[in-house]
């Protein structure tokens, strides 16, 4: 990797015209699941088509247009079809409900939202007839929301037609009769610094706040995440990470993007669909977060397929135990690596290489991007910490956000004068430039008095051969203020109690750090992207208290 790295001044929609005429014939997209199959040329002929037709409902630059689906094929479609005229994407997380979906539509202004049937449970065209009601009595495209007096349209993903909704097959032909000269003007106005997407925090605590991305911020991070794992045109990378987080749209699209390679879809999450695809595809690369990699290792038909095509991937977006990224490696053949970060640095800020020693993989989250300078800080001096020494992990560059949506209060409290985007996170730098992070600055837990980092408690715990997962978090104490909990996973068929747990740690570990409470469950609350709920869990300590008849002392 000699090359010279530089950063791209190129937008999203230039990448993908670069593409389709550089290696027009070649494989983009592929659902192996169903073998639909877009090459670089088609699936850019389908943007182009899909453009025109956001056009002739309205949509202009600026314009917010939401996606609410899960990874189905055209979920890229309109992706690509916003940048190419200068709107703006809205990621609308997939598990979202009637009064979450309601703040996301008057929040970021939408102008449109194309959208599925929804997920099992949760039917998305209930929820916008409820929020819309005037969709069911005007045509389409002629309704006016008294709720949300910014939205014009709604769009059906689909063949489907519903009441006040165009489906994707009449945007694709309304098109047709936009004039070629007003998509080249749209299309020419763009800018590598126009705002492409917004992507909602996750919403773990309080409201989602819209985070502004440009296509300099997610082009040159997906490029940069790339270039990390060697990337080249020849890889296949397995996408089950849902598109709607940074984690699927930058860390895999985008990289996949910038270096010409194909994406093999996964549209919906499932273990034996996504070993299936690598063993079908020969897949190189595959990302996840930790549960999927658990699930997949796990999967009863796990030995029927090859994962020897498999060479590298990111497993993030959440702490990643030791044991599993060695499972990962031996099980999977794979050099995974780590990306570390959040939605407001587009995300990666930091990322182990692929060929880095395992222990650095294993044990860090590398060093700081290209053209970013991360540092830790005191939180109270805001002064810089030296190597080893614990403080808040802050990072400035090319792939900090534009801001919050109409918010430049909270915009002013994460990012300083200085421009540190500052992430909450607590971690130490090494001497060879590697970060670790060490907790979160809400998540630690103050027992009488003494500091206590629930990562270090469940690194030990993973040591206990009969621990798939677990999790560890503060529960409410008359006597500490906060006491230590523990939330495990079992590994198949394995039994565990409670004085188990706590007799394994004893006189291991500090005794102010073993767990009072110890709770099994089979999952752990979810955020749609795949990260643990910590703030339910500790709500579930106390549900679980109650209903148990255990005394919170």
């Amino acid at each position: 990797m000699n090359k010279k790295i530089e950063l791209s001044d190129w937008t999203v929609s230039d990448w993908l015209e670069y593409w389709a005429e550089k290696t027009p014939d070649k494989e983009y997209i592929v659902y192996s699941d169903r073998d639909l199959r877009f090459t670089w040329k088609t699936f850019n002929e389908r943007v182009n088509n899909m453009a025109k037709g956001l056009i002739a409902i309205g949509v202009t630059r600026e314009s917010k247009v939401g996606i609410w689906a899960q990874n189905v094929p055209d979920w890229l479609t309109f992706l690509y079809a916003t940048a190419k005229i200068g709107a703006i994407a809205v990621m609308v997380n997939t598990n979202y409900r009637t009064e979450e979906l309601a703040f996301i539509l008057e929040n970021s202004d939408m102008h449109t939202l194309c959208l599925t049937d929804g997920t099992p449970g949760n039917d998305y065209t209930e929820i916008i007839y409820e929020l819309v009601p005037e969709l069911k009595t005007t045509k389409r495209g002629t309704f006016k929301s008294k709720r949300f007096p910014e939205l014009k349209n709604v769009v059906y993903i689909g063949q489907e037609k519903y009441r006040g909704m165009y489906n994707t097959a009449e945007i694709l032909l309304l098109g047709k009769n936009v004039d070629d000269k007003d998509f080249l003007h749209h299309r020419n106005l763009s800018d590598c610094h126009d705002v492409v997407n917004m992507q909602y925090t996750s919403g773990t605590t309080g409201f989602p706040k819209g985070v502004m991305l440009t296509h300099h911020n997610i082009v040159n991070n997906g490029f940069l995440t790339g270039v990390h794992m060697h990337f080249t045109s020849d890889d296949k990378c397995c996408i089950c990470v849902p598109l709607f987080h940074c984690f699927g749209v930058v860390l895999a699209t985008m990289c996949c993007l910038t270096h010409g390679s194909t994406q093999v879809m996964v549209e919906r999450f499932d273990p034996l669909i996504t070993l299936a695809s690598i063993h079908k595809e020969r897949c190189t690369v595959l990302h996840g977060v930790p549960t999927m990699f658990i699930a997949e290792l796990n999967h009863p038909m796990f030995d029927m397929f090859d994962m020897s095509s498999l060479r590298t991937g990111i497993m993030a977006g959440a702490l990643c135990p030791v044991e599993l990224m060695k499972q990962v490696n031996e099980k999977m053949f794979m050099d995974v690596t780590s990306v570390y970060g959040m939605t407001e640095t587009s995300p990666g800020m930091t990322q182990t290489r692929v060929d880095d020693s395992f222990e650095v993989r294993c044990s860090t989250v590398g060093r700081e991007f290209e053209f970013t300078e991360v540092k830790v800080l005191d939180p109270e001096t805001g002064e810089e910490c030296p190597v080893g020494v614990e403080g808040e992990i802050c990072c400035r560059g090319y792939n900090v956000m534009k801001g919050y949506y109409k918010n430049p209060e909270a915009t002013a409290e994460v990012i300083d004068a200085n421009g540190f985007m500052h992430s909450g996170d607590l971690g130490v730098k090494d001497e060879n430039g590697n970060y670790r992070i060490t907790g979160r600055i809400k998540d630690m837990i103050i027992r009488g008095g003494e500091n206590i980092s629930p990562k270090e408690v469940e690194d030990y715990l993973y040591k206990m051969p009969e621990i798939q997962d677990v999790q560890v978090v503060a529960v409410a104490s008359k006597r500490y203020g906060e006491d230590v909990g523990a939330f495990i996973i079992l590994r198949e068929g394995a039994e565990l109690t409670r004085e188990e747990v706590r007799d394994f740690c004893k006189g291991h570990i500090a005794k102010y750090k073993i767990p009072r409470y110890v709770f099994f469950v089979k999952e752990f609350p979810l955020t749609g992207s795949g990260k643990i709920q910590k703030f339910r869990l500790r709500e579930m300590a106390l549900e679980i208290c109650a209903e148990q008849g255990i005394e919170i002392l």
